[in-house]
């Protein structure tokens, strides 16, 4: 497993509107992948894998690029940075955070944490509020000098260094990391197979904001059938009941079905079923309750495709510990391979 090229994306900044480190990472590596590259005017990053004839079916992968983060929206005078948030966080997990500063003069490390009092001052009261996610700052430790290096609109994420934890992988940013590194392996691992489609694999922009890269990759490209690669969650942890987990690792890459932002097709989904069956790849069907992914752009662009999404169930999402199975990465991967493959 290429572990090297999956810390690489994690440890990449790129929020949304601001993807282009983690494109240029990407493209580094698929030299000699794909016959067609391009960049779109959003920033999406387009692959195409040429047919071996005319009038093959368009089979389009969407890996989304950004990670949640924030843009900075204010420099206070004393030099303190206020931020706006580009994807859903939940704020009790920000407290206390070390962060990283992108801006046009360099990177600067800093800390995270709300105005208020600290834990010797702070009544009892005080301790049980949470606050919100406008009332987070930023501190360089560099006082109004922040001034010279920082200006609105540079952008903010969480650093955390990539780990290897028993059999999982745990880092920020593995949604959706995840699937940039499922577009890339799985390409790599076709070769020169399954030459009896026309693949296209999208690496989208803004996709926790709306899923608006793919929406406007989708309708250049108006593919027959959409695969949107992404993770989901994996609340198979202490606390949540079972009817709840939606993946449990270790049993395999998710069938995605359903979420809050499209329906997949059924028949694609038993053919995607019955391949993993034959071929011994360990799956979960799985349904999401809210939120949505970019399959969806895929399947309502232009005059429609059919779509599916595969997935990889994560655990503790949208924090600086996601956490994913290594068995159930390698069976994302695997099933993609043997799905596109069929197309000879």
């Amino acid at each position: 497993m290429n572990t090297a090229l999956l810390r690489a994306l994690c440890e990449t900044p790129g929020v949304p509107g601001n993807e282009h480190r983690v494109r240029d990472l990407i493209m580094s590596e698929i030299d000699g992948l794909f016959d067609e590259v391009r960049v779109d005017p959003m920033g999406s990053l387009l692959c195409k894998r040429n047919a071996d004839r005319a009038g093959a079916p368009k089979v389009m992968l969407l890996c989304h690029m950004d990670e949640i983060g924030f843009l900075v929206s204010h420099i206070s005078k004393d030099g303190y940075i206020y931020m706006q948030a580009v994807g859903g966080f939940d704020p009790r997990n920000l407290f206390s955070r070390r962060v990283r500063v992108c801006t046009d003069d360099g990177d600067f490390l800093g800390v995270m944490n709300p105005g208020g009092k600290p834990v010797h001052i702070s009544s009892p009261e005080d301790r049980k509020k949470i606050p919100a996610v406008g009332d987070f700052f930023v501190d360089l430790g560099m006082g109004k000098k922040s001034h010279d290096h920082v200006k609105v609109g540079d952008f903010v994420v969480m650093e955390e260094p990539f780990l290897e934890m028993g059999d999982k992988f745990v880092s920020k940013a593995l949604d959706n990391r995840v699937a940039c590194w499922l577009g890339i392996e799985a390409i790599r691992e076709l070769a020169n197979k399954g030459r009896g489609a026309e693949i296209h694999v999208v690496f989208t922009t803004q996709e926790e904001v709306g899923l608006r890269g793919a929406r406007t990759s989708a309708f250049a490209i108006q593919p027959d059938i959409g695969i949107g690669i992404d993770t989901t969650l994996s609340c198979d942890t202490p606390g949540i009941p079972e009817k709840d987990a939606t993946t449990v690792q270790g049993n395999g890459f998710g069938l995605h079905v359903r979420d809050s932002s499209f329906i997949a097709d059924r028949d694609l989904v038993k053919q995607i079923e019955a391949i993993a069956i034959a071929n011994d790849i360990p799956y979960q069907r799985t349904m999401l309750a809210a939120g949505g992914q970019d399959g969806a752009a895929a399947q309502q662009a232009a005059a429609g495709a059919r779509a599916v999404g595969i997935v990889v169930g994560t655990r503790y999402i949208h924090t600086v510990t996601e956490m994913v199975e290594q068995s159930d990465l390698a069976a994302a991967r695997d099933i993609l391979v043997a799905y596109l493959a069929t197309f000879e």
